[in-house]
């Protein structure tokens, strides 16, 4: 009799096939060249156009490298790096942390469903930039909205996971069902912000909720980029408990994951991941939800390439996205949150059916 463990007891990440392998490096080199050619079509389009060769020579220029020519005006090079680098760069940045945070929340709800939101993180940011637009509170200058949308939207999240814990621990199900509870709540307090607030406190709260990256400037990049690599460095720290404790939680803990330590940990995670990029650029929906399940089609259920591979496609879809927002009206900006939910909501209907017909299954 053969010694050997079931398919059913080996961990996803325990030894990758030579075709995971192999798709693991296609992946990867196709999403970069993507999102570097996305980058700089993003850079060079909009009101006033640039050629991809300038913006090129605008980014390589500082570095002392002079194979592309310099924007023709010192306008052009201005432009470029005071509004649509910092622009792109933040596409990029939010994008990948909505799509590490996805891929986290699928992994500890151990359904291809789950998104970012269901902890409120959202939500929870909406109410606090609500309450500074509405109340004119200005006590931290510009930054009063993105650090109280910061601090609910973590305050949120922090809330739902101890009202699920029953007996020091929280159960997946009692999670969601506070999380749906909180985010009801939350919705009604919008609401309330919204009736009592001005026309102009209104019109800042709708267009904040729809998502934009109009007014991104170097600054805010420079907060939301450590804040992204250091939940991607605990998305990489986790990956393979992640593995883990999709065989199952009596499993996991058998093999020596603490699932309630891991579960808040990640939780947490998922908190700075959403709450930074949601302050900066408002609610973007369904990067979450749509990127982490078409990697994990291609790429397998080992969560240690997930999280390179739902970076890079969350930063490419948001790249993109943007794109469409400053192009698709002439001499208009978008909200990103539609074009996303254009695309997302189709696909979460397709999911939907298809988890129905494989009766729960990841893909």
């Amino acid at each position: 009799m053969s010694s050997a463990a079931p398919p059913s007891s080996i961990a996803p990440g325990a030894a990758a096939p030579a075709h995971r392998r192999r798709a693991r490096i296609v992946v990867f080199a196709g999403l970069g060249v993507a999102l570097g050619i996305a980058v700089v079509l993003s850079a060079g389009v909009g009101q006033l156009a640039v050629s991809p060769s300038e913006v090129l020579g605008a980014l390589l220029r500082p570095l002392g490298i002079d194979l592309f020519p310099a924007p023709a005006s010192e306008v052009a090079t201005a432009g470029l790096w005071t509004i649509r680098f910092p622009r792109v760069a933040m596409a990029a940045l939010v994008g990948a942390a909505l799509a590490i945070a996805g891929l986290l929340m699928q992994a500890i709800f151990g359904n291809p469903l789950a998104e970012p939101g269901v902890v409120g993180v959202s939500s929870g940011a909406a109410v606090g930039a609500g309450v500074a637009i509405v109340f004119g509170l200005t006590f931290l200058g510009e930054w009063t909205v993105p650090v109280l949308a910061f601090v609910t939207g973590l305050g949120v999240s922090l809330a739902v996971y101890a009202l699920s814990r029953a007996e020091g621990r929280a159960e997946v199900v009692t999670l969601v069902l506070t999380g749906i509870a909180v985010n009801a709540v939350a919705g009604a307090a919008i609401a309330l912000l919204t009736f009592l607030g001005d026309t102009q406190a209104r019109e800042q709260i709708v267009f904040w909720q729809l998502g934009s990256l109009a007014g991104s400037r170097w600054p805010q990049v420079f907060i939301v980029a450590p804040l992204l690599a250091a939940g991607m460095i605990a998305a990489y720290a986790v990956a393979r408990r992640l593995d883990l404790l999709s065989l199952g939680e009596r499993a996991a803990g058998h093999l020596g994951v603490h699932v309630e330590r891991l579960r808040l940990g990640v939780i947490v995670v998922v908190a700075l991941l959403v709450g930074a990029g949601v302050a900066f650029a408002g609610i973007i929906a369904f990067v979450g939800l749509v990127i982490p399940h078409l990697m994990r089609m291609v790429l397998g259920p080992a969560h240690l390439p997930l999280v390179t591979a739902s970076a890079l496609g969350g930063a490419l879809l948001l790249t993109l996205a943007d794109v469409g927002a400053r192009t698709l009206v002439p001499m208009a900006d978008l909200p990103l949150g539609i074009l996303t939910s254009l695309v997302g909501g189709p696909f979460f209907f397709w999911l939907l059916r298809r988890t129905r017909r494989s009766a729960g299954g990841w893909a």
